[in-house]
């Protein structure tokens, strides 16, 4: 058959490594989607919704470490997914979001063509690390390489690639063809590495913050805090050190123990990580000095505290070649370790003095997910941010999935992706009521790919934050908090989802344990309101701060 360029698309992107594409199939991307098929070389996870597809491919690609793909078609279904890609913009996940264009005569033109978007990518650009279009049948595996190269390449985003629908119809262009793309990383600056070591070989009480861009730096990491560094991270860098070593403070990184530590350390090297307000008080908090940043982002540098040294460059490239520069063992203060340890055993006491009743849950996901290796997924909800961002442990960096943006209701669409990129290991994804009916629909999708995930639903039948907001700042004023949620039985029972309901706490356990021998999708609902609140309420972030419902 004559080949399309929509079939040479689906070809070339399984040439350069992709497995999986998630999306919602539309006449504007047939010509490729019929490419997949026919092919059979690419897994197409069909998606209900295109917002739910963006999250798949999302959670996919953090916990794959692969280029996260998802297509959609143009125009309202583009914009769908904008805020799902908006969330992977803060992540830094590599992904590629393949969308169409209407034919190449009416595009940019606001000629009411249907499906037409005059400013569709002005759109785009604002949710993306990048943007490209494919023009004609000539540029298109040109385009598509350097696409899937600025997608993956440090620092990485979400990148956009429109073709119109015409385009895609084409004859393909042959006779040629190029290599998979590979990522491009800074050169190592070897003065400000010697410069580095220098500061490390003088300090004391050395430690290491690391972030979602250290992910691929963990042998790197482990090892300056074998060497004798002391270690802390954001929610995004969780167990790139091992989250069960005691010299790790983990992501207990904001309580008055970790602000502790800091004061008594004499250096700080920053990783991969935009010390995001939300986890330093609004960038109030303070860090130890000198304060050194390492970033593959020259941007960064200093953004959001003053630092004594910016190095450019990728974070494991990095770390070893300081580490090459350094003893096989520190001459630090001894002390530190023992004191993280304690100051994480406080931190971790005074949470699980606040859950009340839900620190059978949090005790019992400590115990589980952690030894199991499973993908730990988390929506917005007060449940995880009490218990799920920091205490229940993970076994790899890129096993931690959660709206790092604060977004809710993307929980149920990215435990299904994190679910496709570990099909031999069972996803936990914790929600909450609010959140679960936005994504609800990708409940559907979970049934159809016979996903292994267990969707653990904490239900009080209300945005629990707001109501404890309200209470805290209003005067108990409850506006528009409480919310109408269905029968999550009955509704499970309608698509073919197992389900079961938990009224007593002390029956979650062996529920919740039964749900991960399946095969297949299941819902665990804990009914909040049988069993009753927290122990102390969670009222969010203070008063004039950046909120999220819950």
């Amino acid at each position: 058959m004559t080949e399309t360029v929509g079939y040479q698309i689906a070809r070339n992107l399984a040439d350069a490594g992709i497995t999986t594409v998630f999306g919602v199939i539309s006449i504007h991307n047939m010509p490729i989607l019929d490419g997949i098929a026919e092919q059979g070389r690419i897994r197409f996870v069909p998606a209900r919704g295109e917002a739910g597809a963006m999250n798949m491919a999302d959670a996919f690609a953090r916990v794959s470490g692969q280029v996260g793909v998802v297509l959609t078609s143009t125009g309202t279904a583009a914009g769908n997914a904008a805020g799902g890609q908006a969330e992977a913009l803060t992540a830094g996940s590599k992904l590629l979001h393949i969308t169409t264009q209407v034919d190449r005569e009416f595009m940019d033109r606001d000629r009411a063509a249907i499906h037409d978007v005059p400013k569709q990518p002005e759109m785009l650009k604002g949710v993306s690390k990048a943007y490209f279009r494919i023009w004609d049948e000539k540029s298109a595996i040109g385009t598509l390489n350097a696409a899937i190269r600025a997608a993956s390449t440090p620092p990485s985003g979400p990148v956009s690639l429109e073709i119109p629908v015409d385009v895609q119809r084409l004859t393909a262009t042959t006779g040629f063809t190029l290599s998979p793309p590979v990522a491009a990383t800074p050169p190592i600056d070897e003065a400000q590495i010697d410069a580095l070591a220098k500061l490390v070989l003088a300090a004391k009480r050395p430690m290491i913050w690391l972030g979602g861009g250290a992910r691929g730096a963990s042998a790197q990491a482990n090892e300056l805090v074998a060497r004798g560094f002391g270690a802390v991270s954001s929610t995004q860098g969780r167990a790139v050190v091992s989250e069960d070593n005691a010299a790790t403070m983990g992501a207990f990184n904001m309580t008055p123990e970790a602000r502790e530590i800091y004061a008594a350390s004499d250096l700080m090297i920053v990783v991969g990580s935009r010390l995001r307000g939300n986890e330093t008080m609004n960038n109030k908090m303070a860090l130890p000095k000198p304060l050194v940043q390492i970033d593959a982002e020259p941007t960064q540098c200093g953004r959001n505290y003053p630092v004594d040294m910016f190095l450019n460059g990728d974070a494991a490239q990095t770390l070893q070649a300081l580490l090459d520069r350094l003893p096989a063992k520190l001459d630090v203060d001894a002390q530190q370790s023992y004191d993280i340890s304690v100051a994480r055993a406080k931190s971790e006491g005074a949470l699980r003095g606040r859950l009340g009743p839900y620190q059978v849950v949090a005790d019992h996901l400590l115990g589980v997910v952690s030894q199991g290796g499973h993908p730990w997924v988390r929506d917005v909800t007060i449940s995880n941010s009490t218990f799920g961002n920091r205490y229940v442990q993970i076994a790899a960096p890129n096993l931690g999935v959660h709206a790092l943006g604060g977004g809710i209701g993307q929980g149920i669409a990215m435990g299904c992706g994190a679910a496709v990129a570990s099909p031999d290991v069972r996803t936990v994804t914790l929600l909450g009521d609010g959140g679960a009916m936005l994504g609800i629909a990708e409940l559907i999708t979970a049934v159809d790919e016979d996903l292994n995930v267990t969707f653990l639903l904490m239900n009080d039948a209300a945005y629990g934050v707001i109501e404890n907001i309200q209470d805290d700042q209003y005067d108990g004023r409850r506006h528009y908090s409480a919310i109408k949620t269905p029968d999550f039985g009955k509704l499970c029972d309608a698509i073919d989802m197992p389900h079961v309901k938990v009224s007593d706490i002390e029956a979650f356990p062996e529920v919740f344990d039964a749900s991960m021998q399946r095969k297949g999708p299941m819902v665990v609902e804990v009914d909040m309101i049988a069993i009753g609140p927290f122990a102390e309420a969670f009222a969010g972030p203070p008063a004039g701060a950046a909120g999220s419902k819950a």
